[in-house]
């Protein structure tokens, strides 16, 4: 699918309410658990999540975040989210083609969830090399994806955090993975949560 056909695609799954079970499912709310509790800092001045959804990470997100920028390719799936969080004063939620489109400025997060594989390879790259040029010099860069194949996807999850680690420049800081999905972080400087808070 090219990128108008990916948006036409989504828009017609988001007429549905809540389309994956984000908000229902036990799988979909523990992996959302486990992604913010992996977060090594308390909190982030400037955040940008790809490929927001209908918004149910990005509520935990804006709680940790100073402001949050939220994006989506689906009109649908944009005003979904925007429902969703509310008139938290410190989030925009932008619909918006990436890597066509990109934002203004850096973050200190980056959180690339659920979207990699339906990129087509060269996308991906691009996609990777300009989100690494959007980190500040501490940034944390966030991946989380489903590694089974499926219909739409270009590749696998775990074909897809091979080619991230592969481009980005930056150090592993740490991975969880279990048999459904994969979730890596990459940053310039990995301190642990004790190191940060000077317990060793």
């Amino acid at each position: 699918m090219n990128a108008q056909e990916r948006a036409d695609y989504f828009d017609t799954i988001y007429q549905q309410q809540d389309p994956f079970g984000y908000g229902t499912r036990w799988y979909e709310s523990r992996k959302r658990d486990i992604l913010l509790a992996t977060l090594p800092r308390a909190g982030f001045a400037r955040a940008w999540e790809l490929g927001c959804s209908n918004g149910e990470t990005t509520r935990g997100l804006a709680a940790r975040c100073q402001t949050l920028l939220a994006t989506d390719m689906s009109g649908e799936a944009v005003a979904q989210a925007a429902q969703r969080v509310g008139a938290r004063s410190n989030v925009e939620i932008v619909q918006a083609c990436h890597p066509q489109q990109w934002p203004h400025g850096s973050f200190d997060l980056i959180v690339v969830s659920e979207v990699g594989y339906y990129l087509q390879p060269d996308e991906l790259k691009d996609l990777v090399e300009r989100v690494e040029d959007s980190l500040t010099p501490e940034g944390l860069l966030v991946a989380c994806h489903w590694k089974h194949a499926f219909e739409q996807a270009h590749q696998d999850g775990l074909a897809v955090h091979h080619c991230i680690g592969h481009l980005l420049s930056l150090p592993l800081a740490y991975r969880y993975e279990d048999n459904d999905f994969l979730l890596e972080a990459w940053t310039a400087h990995p301190l642990s949560v004790a190191q940060q808070e000077g317990l060793r």
